[in-house]
């Protein structure tokens, strides 16, 4: 449950730009690492906002404009599957969020990061550990980065159609796993994520088997 005192303690030593910033896409195999920051202003109060993984695609969706209409400021920043590879995924999040502070255009007294990590960042800084269900910034900036993805999942869908982007997002379902090994990896994927494809060989041998034999009974 957000803690609407939370962001305030911090603008009471001096600091008002209280800066959340939260990325979405740490896990799929494909696409981005997305993040988000957002600078409320203190007496903001959005109804309906929280973590955005305990809200439904509706619900995110209603509250994007409004946040993206009620921030002071707030930019979103993303790391490519390319970097994620070559930096691994905890660097890539981190990079994702600096890009997302500077795409604000406006230097925040206080950043309050999402998780255990503050490596990186030059300004002022606070990590918070499940902080998209504590800090109503961090919960914006959730908000603001998962909605941004799942927009840029929809639009790897019309890209590659075959692995189903628009449903799982990217995750690594059932379904996205035999994708992959069907039709091998599309540009979008993660290379770095899909050691599966040697680990569970005889796994998706057998998924396939029974695909095949769906479709095959589909067609008599």
């Amino acid at each position: 449950m957000l803690d609407y005192t939370f962001d305030a303690g911090f603008r009471k030593i001096g600091t008002e730009r209280i800066c959340g910033v939260d990325e979405a896409g740490r896990g799929p195999l494909a696409g981005p690492v997305v993040a988000a920051a957002c600078i409320l202003a203190p007496d903001t109060v959005i109804p309906g906002l929280d973590d955005s993984k305990k809200l439904t695609e509706k619900k995110r969706e209603a509250l994007y404009p409004i946040i993206t209409e009620q921030a002071l400021y707030w930019g979103i920043g993303e790391a490519s599957p390319a970097e994620i590879d070559e930096y691994n995924i905890l660097n890539a999040s981190l990079l994702a969020m600096r890009r997302a502070i500077e795409a604000m255009g406006v230097v925040p007294d206080h950043l309050l990061i999402d998780g255990n990590q503050t490596r990186g960042f030059t300004l002022p800084c606070t990590a918070v550990v499940h902080g998209d269900a504590i800090s109503q910034s961090i919960a914006a900036a959730s908000v603001l980065a998962k909605v941004t993805r799942d927009r840029m999942c929809e639009d790897m869908e019309k890209e590659y159609p075959a692995y189903g982007f628009a449903g799982h997002k990217g995750y690594p379902t059932k379904a996205h796993k035999l994708a992959v090994y069907r039709f091998g990896p599309a540009p979008c994927h993660r290379r770095s994520f899909l050691g599966f494809l040697g680990k569970d060989r005889e796994k998706l041998e057998k998924w396939l088997a029974e695909e095949r034999a769906k479709e095959q009974d589909s067609r008599s």
